[in-house]
């Protein structure tokens, strides 16, 4: 079952500006584009660094610290050095609350 919790404020996500938050033990980054909200992990799969640090660009956001760029609909790398994706999550706007679920399905 999916359980959505409450990440932020749709008010407090400024376009193309990620925002970090920890939703149960879990980093995710929150990106407004687009007309849409996308919720990523919050960790490079290269690096181990905060994505949500980096540059959002064309519905995809860049990694500060080597510039692999990660789809934001998919979580997979467009670009090296990351070979690996990182986890997307569900994204639900209720009213102006953002709501992010982080638990795996079964």
């Amino acid at each position: 079952m999916t359980t959505f919790q409450r990440a932020c404020g749709l008010s407090e996500l400024d376009e193309d500006t990620p925002k970090r938050v920890e939703l149960g033990g879990t980093p995710v980054a929150l990106v407004r584009t687009e007309g849409e909200v996308f919720a990523i992990n919050d960790i490079c799969s290269h690096a181990n660094v905060s994505l949500s640090e980096g540059e959002v660009e064309d519905c995809s956001i860049e990694c500060w610290l080597h510039g692999s760029s990660f789809d934001l609909r998919t979580g997979k790398p467009s670009g090296l050095p990351a070979t690996r994706p990182v986890p997307v999550y569900p994204v639900k706007i209720e009213g102006d609350d953002v709501l992010v679920s982080v638990t795996q399905e079964s």
